[in-house]
């Protein structure tokens, strides 16, 4: 999103994570998306730093990003692949203590969506773009649970939103799937 946003011209090769190019892991031994790789070689391997390399002089409300990147994250994780944590589940199966704990380390976005519509404010900003995918993935981990929680409404409309803007709308297009040497 912060790459549209700035209008920043890339190269982009979608990948499927199961099968991760030797190009991929050469850039960014971690192995996780995104990776932007610069033209002086610099390799950004998180969201965040990608978002301010693109975006220097957006301000981004830190407590939104400890809130997401720390505690948030790990429980997603461990909500989403519950297996890759605990050897007694199969993959697919959930974590609900996690969820549950998940949801806690939201309140602070609950809470900010219960007095503006966007976590930036008025309108889609860095704090929404900072926030959004993993929102989104969370809540695609159980749809039917997600839409029927009473627990965060406003984190639901403002999700709802996000899908429908005008800017995801021009990110989420298909791409091919990027062939090594091709």
């Amino acid at each position: 999103m912060a790459l549209h946003v700035a209008e920043t011209v890339f190269q982009h090769r979608e990948i499927v994570l199961r099968d991760k190019p030797t190009a991929m892991l050469d850039a960014s031994p971690k192995g996780s998306v995104p990776i932007l790789v610069l033209s002086d070689g610099t390799v950004l391997d998180e969201s965040l730093d990608i978002m301010k390399w693109a975006l220097p002089n957006v301000d981004i409300d830190v407590n939104i990003v400890v809130s997401i990147d720390g505690s948030f994250k790990f429980h997603l994780d461990r909500y989403k692949y519950a297996s890759r944590y605990d050897d007694t589940l199969k993959r697919g199966d959930v974590d609900l203590s996690h969820r549950v704990q998940a949801i806690a380390a939201l309140s602070l976005l609950e809470d900010r969506l219960a007095k503006t519509p966007f976590l930036s404010g008025g309108t889609l900003g860095p704090n929404d773009m900072a926030s959004f995918p993993f929102v989104r993935q969370f809540a695609a981990v159980e749809p039917e649970w997600w839409a029927e929680t009473d627990d965060v409404t406003h984190l639901q409309a403002w999700l709802t939103a996000c899908i429908a803007s005008e800017l995801f709308k021009n990110i989420m297009i298909k791409h091919p799937i990027w062939v090594e040497n091709h």
